[in-house]
């Protein structure tokens, strides 16, 4: 235990820093003037990139909000400002747009190449704390991401300024996504790696059952031989399918231990007689995320796979969704 550590200190601390935080990025909304849209416009019609630059925290802030750009539909990376003035500023071009943060407006590192910027043609937007410093009034659009006080006790490190900062960033990104009409596809193409990218962009013939791994009967099959079918392919379940190959049926486990509450020698029955008919199916084209919302919906763990002509083409196990993480 450190010495000086106090639990009840920390907890008050923690709860005024969000506080002071929220209100600090609630106070923005009433600041918005038409310089956001103006921002917006320039981003919408930049046709090369949106640079975004800052240093210290303003850096750290900067680089997230590049991030968000480009993941959602806008090409965006970020420049350090040192290293802009010693040759990285040959990334910037009259066809692109920069973004300033800085919360004081006065960031020497900044100022030194917005002379520069401003002569190549490209255009300016600036976040900042200050709407009279120079970096504000150099530029076509300025932010105002000022804050009544920092969240830290000594009203110092920068913390509700990143966070006012930040939130002007991310509300710009999706003011932008939305006028491009980014979409979840759109969304899932630029995250191919993550969770939503495997919901949205895996279909269902990517992970189904083919061939004989698929178990399939015909309508007069006795049940005895059906039931070899199920254990032979391990899903629980036999498709039925009629001489053209259309799935006409399906029969689980399930329906066998219904059956077998019914005194009778099943053995010689035709699978015909106690299937279920017009099973629950799914095109192969479909998301994999849609087979899921059947599955769900009608409380099933097997689903059977068809074209466009209802011709069994594969079939579905839960287990396969989940090995191939949509669900």
């Amino acid at each position: 235990m450190i010495a000086n550590f106090d639990a009840d200190r920390a907890l008050r601390l923690a709860r005024q820093t969000l506080e002071i935080e929220a209100e600090a990025v609630s106070a923005l909304a009433g600041r918005l003037t038409p310089a956001f849209t103006t921002a917006v416009e320039m981003i919408l019609g930049c046709t090369g990139r949106v640079v975004v630059s800052g240093i210290g925290k303003s850096g750290h802030i900067g680089r997230k909000v590049a991030a968000t750009l480009a993941s959602t539909g806008t090409p965006s990376f970020f420049v350090h400002p040192a290293e802009a003035s010693h040759g990285d500023l040959g990334m910037i071009t009259r066809d692109d747009v920069l973004i300033a943060f800085s919360n004081s407006g006065e960031t020497a590192e900044l100022l030194a190449i917005i002379p520069i910027v401003k002569r190549i043609g490209a255009g300016l937007i600036s976040i900042t704390g200050n709407a009279e410093s120079n970096l504000a009034k150099l530029s076509n659009a300025h932010l105002d991401g000022a804050v009544a006080q920092e969240a830290c006790p000594l009203n110092l490190a920068p913390t509700a300024s990143t966070t006012a900062a930040l939130a002007l960033g991310d509300a710009l990104a999706v003011a932008v996504l939305d006028a491009r009409g980014f979409g979840e596809d759109d969304f899932a193409r630029s995250h191919p790696g993550g969770a939503l990218g495997r919901k949205l962009l895996t279909h269902v013939r990517d992970v189904m059952r083919t061939g004989n791994a698929v178990p399939a009967v015909r309508e007069s099959t006795p049940l005895a031989q059906a039931l070899m079918e199920i254990t032979r392919k391990g899903m629980a379940m036999t498709a039925v399918v009629d001489p053209d190959g259309r799935a006409v049926g399906v029969f689980t486990d399930g329906d066998l231990r219904r059956l077998l509450e019914t005194p009778r020698d099943w053995k010689t029955v035709p699978i015909g007689e106690v299937m279920h008919r017009n099973p629950h199916t799914v095109h192969l084209d479909k998301l994999a995320v849609e087979a899921v919302q059947i599955m769900e919906t009608n409380r099933i763990n097997q689903l059977l796979v068809v074209d466009d002509d209802g011709h069994l083409a594969g079939a579905l196990h839960i287990h396969d969704l989940t090995r191939a993480k949509v669900i």
